[in-house]
Order: structure tokens, then C-alpha cells, then sequence
């Protein structure tokens, strides 16, 4: 295939061009033709992102769940692997909120543009410190009263009850594991072909990604790079660019401190693996997951790799490598928690501690619905995005690098299902690796 035809250039193309023409529709005021021709295209992308995230969670989950028909058998198998995937992705969430918070990426845009940003959201902001205040009346338990609906589709009926979604989904998924077969798998069957058709149509509306970029781009540099004289302010551009980089500064490093010390430290505490053992058997699984994107997609290599490389028994990766392809996104996660605060600094929105709490929770439950194919994570930062209050349009700064970032988190994740992979082998003792 050549290269112009893979969809990762052709976004980073249309973030090129986006970038060129925002600049030309500033510079030459044509910023009318702009609004009524092109942006138009950002919206309609950014509707089809909110309007496949509902069913994405739904199938994906249900499905992932009442897979595990033999859950009285691997029950001990399943709590363990179900816990760590949990545990590491509530792990990297907060890594990545460790990191935004300190380096502060979105600060580093200029004090007019925030404040310019900061009025065309100063309503939104408004009612968020009247909701905050509603919060600090209400009791202790009040969060979880609030993530059990009453009306399944009242819950389904928002991207911003996305918990409550998660909640419902959680239960038929459990209700589906514990009844006859005979009921059970047409049902399974159903919600699995489902998720198919949603994953198809996933394809189908990133296809559409490079015009969508084009168009949001435009709309930002175009709202953005125009000074108070009407024309161009190049150095308001550049700065936004600057603050851009800064912030796939702070996903690397958060990716990487999450890599190195929580899935190798894991590696080191509970298995007798190498480390240069570990990687040089997941390899060819990161090289995939990291051309593809796809944890999914990547998921036959890495149980080849994992049973004849890292010595992992049969019935552990065939158990273990799916779920996490289903569950396990610790790099989206991360990524995601890193994309929400930057965007709430570029849009000098505070957040506290209440915010990055639902940040946590919401990316962890979130991710566990996240399908294994590119961009969902874009699908599932719009859902943390309206959880938080924070304008979802924001995603503009980020969408065009974030092909590449996506690149690297399902490469994070990969290393992460064959991280727990392998730790739960052993403790099963089942873990018997190659001699060198």
C-alpha cells in the first residue's frame, strides 16, 4: 500500500493543510467562507464520534463480559487478571494526571488566548461551579446513587451518563455469564454481531478523520491566530503549536514512566523473567501494534509470542491476551487523563480534585469498554471531556498528532496485556519459559 493511502498520513496531512489554511483564511479574511464551508465538516465529524460512543461502550463491554462462559472454572484465574488490568489502568490514569499537572502543557499558551478562550466558555465554566456546589451539599454516597440509572435508556440517552452505561453493561454482561447456554448464546451471538457493526462503522467515520481535521483545525487557528487589528498574529499561532508539543511531550513521558515502572516492576516483582527477555519475545507484537494501532488486530501475534516466547500455558493466553484486548487500555487511559487536563488548560478551566477523580474513574471504566481499533480512544476523550464539563471541541488542538500518539499508547497497552500475561501464567504456575 503506499504511503499516501494510509489513513495516519492522510490525517497528519490534513492537520498540515488545516494549519496552512487557517493561516490563509486569517491572513486573507476569509474567515466567512471558512465558517459556512468548511467547519461545517468539523461539526458533522465531531457529531459522529458523540454518536457512535453510546453503542461502542454497550457491545464492546456485554460482549467482553459473557465471553467468559467458563467463569465458574477460572473464577480465581479471572478475578486475578480482571484486578490487575484494573489496578494498572487506574495506575496509568494517574500517572498521566501526575504528569499534565506538573508540566502544565496548556499553560504555555499566551494569556490573551486563554482569556479569549476562557469568554466563549465563561457560561459553561459559570455552571460548573454551580454544579460544584450542588456536589459539596449532597451526602457520601450520593456518586454512587447517581452511576445506577432507573431507565436504561434515559442512561443511553447522553454521552455524559457514560458511568451509568457502564454500570448497565457491567450487569447484563454478568447476568448473560450466568444463565443456561441455550439462552445465553443467542443473546451473546447478537450483542458480538453488534460490535462487529459498530466496529465497522468506527472504520467507516474515521475514514472521514482527515476532512474532519482539516475543518477543526481551521476553525481553531482561524479563531485563534486573528489579533485585535484583524489580521494574522503569527506569534499567537506559533505558541499554540509550542503548547502542542509540550503536550505529546507529557503523554511520552507519562507512557514511558508507566512502562518502565509499573509494568516491568511488576515483571521483576512476581515472575522470574528478564527484562531483555520479555522484550525481545513481545517485540514483534509491539512493532504490529505499533503500525497498526490495533491491539485487536495485533492480538494473534501477541499470544503466538507470548505461548512460544514467554512460555505462557495455552489456557492462560487464550484466556487472558483477549480480555485485555477488550479491558486492558493503559496507554489510552493515560493519554486520555493527559488530552483532558491539557484541554482544560487551554481553556483556563480549573479543575479539582472532584474533576480528576471523575477523570480517573470515568477513564478506567471508559477504557474497559474501548473497542481494540483505531481511533476509539478520540470516541472515548469526548465521553471524559463531557463528564467533566470541559468543551469537547477542544479536541482540535490534539487530533492531528493523534495518530501518532495512538501509535504509542496501543503499543503500551500490547506491552501491558503480555505484561499481566505472563504474571498470571506464573502465579498459575504455568509459566515455563524457552531456554536461551
Amino acid at each position: 500500500m503506499k504511503w499516501y493511502r494510509k489513513l495516519h498520513w492522510q490525517i497528519i496531512l490534513g492537520m498540515i493543510l488545516g494549519l496552512i489554511y487557517g493561516i490563509a483564511a486569517a491572513q486573507f479574511q476569509w474567515t466567512g467562507f471558512a465558517t459556512n464551508w468548511v467547519v461545517p465538516f468539523g461539526d458533522i465529524f465531531m457529531n459522529l464520534l458523540k454518536l457512535i460512543a453510546v453503542p461502542l461502550i454497550l457491545t464492546s463491554l456485554v460482549a467482553g463480559v459473557a465471553s467468559l462462559s467458563d467463569f465458574k472454572k477460572l473464577s480465581r484465574m479471572g478475578g486475578k487478571t480482571i484486578s490487575l488490568y484494573i489496578a494498572t489502568t487506574a495506575v496509568a490514569v494517574t500517572i498521566g494526571l501526575l504528569v499534565v499537572n506538573t508540566l502544565k502543557p496548556g499553560k504555555n499558551l499566551p494569556p490573551e488566548i486563554r482569556k479569549e478562550l476562557k469568554a466563549d466558555y465563561e457560561s459553561k465554566v459559570e455552571d460548573k461551579e454551580k454544579e460544584a456546589k450542588k456536589v459539596d451539599e449532597r451526602g457520601p454516597l450520593q456518586p454512587l446513587i447517581d452511576m445506577v440509572p432507573d431507565n436504561f435508556f434515559g442512561s443511553a440517552s447522553s454521552n455524559s451518563n457514560m458511568l451509568q452505561l457502564v454500570f448497565v453493561s457491567l450487569l447484563i454482561g454478568i447476568a448473560l455469564v450466568q444463565v443456561n447456554q441455550e439462552h445465553r448464546k443467542p443473546v451473546l451471538s447478537l450483542f458480538e454481531g453488534m460490535q462487529a457493526v459498530v466496529i465497522k462503522l468506527v472504520n467507516i467515520i474515521m475514514l472521514m478523520a482527515p476532512i474532519g481535521v482539516f475543518a477543526l483545525i481551521t476553525k481553531t487557528i482561524t479563531s485563534l491566530a486573528i489579533g485585535e487589528d484583524g489580521q494574522a498574529d503569527l506569534g499567537q499561532i506559533g505558541a499554540v503549536l509550542g503548547a502542542l508539543g509540550s503536550y505529546c511531550i507529557a503523554v511520552i513521558i507519562g507512557l514511558l514512566l508507566h512502562t518502565t515502572i509499573v509494568y516491568l516492576g511488576l515483571l521483576k516483582l512476581w515472575t522470574p523473567l528478564k527484562i531483555p527477555q520479555f522484550f525481545k519475545a513481545i517485540a514483534p507484537a509491539q512493532l504490529l501494534a505499533f503500525s497498526t494501532s490495533s491491539s485487536g488486530a495485533t492480538l494473534p501475534v501477541t499470544m503466538r509470542q507470548c505461548k512460544e516466547k514467554l512460555g505462557t500455558s495455552k489456557e492462560t493466553t487464550s484466556f487472558v491476551l483477549p480480555l485485555g484486548a477488550t479491558i486492558n487500555m493503559d496507554g489510552t487511559a493515560l493519554y486520555q487523563a493527559v488530552a483532558a487536563v491539557f484541554i482544560a488548560q487551554a481553556h483556563n478551566i480549573s479543575l479539582d480534585l472532584g474533576a480528576q477523580i471523575t477523570i480517573i474513574l470515568t477513564a478506567v471504566l471508559a477504557s474497559i469498554g474501548t473497542a481494540a481499533v483505531p481511533g476509539a480512544g478520540i470516541i472515548m476523550l469526548v465521553i471524559i471531556l463531557e463528564a467533566i464539563n470541559v468543551p469537547s471541541a477542544g479536541i482540535a488542538l490534539i487530533l492531528g498528532v493523534d495518530r501518532i500518539l495512538d501509535m504509542l499508547r496501543t503499543t503500551t497497552n500490547v506491552t501491558g496485556d503480555a505484561a499481566v500475561c505472563a504474571i498470571i501464567a506464573h502465579s498459575e504456575k504455568q509459566l515455563h519459559p524457552p531456554s536461551e
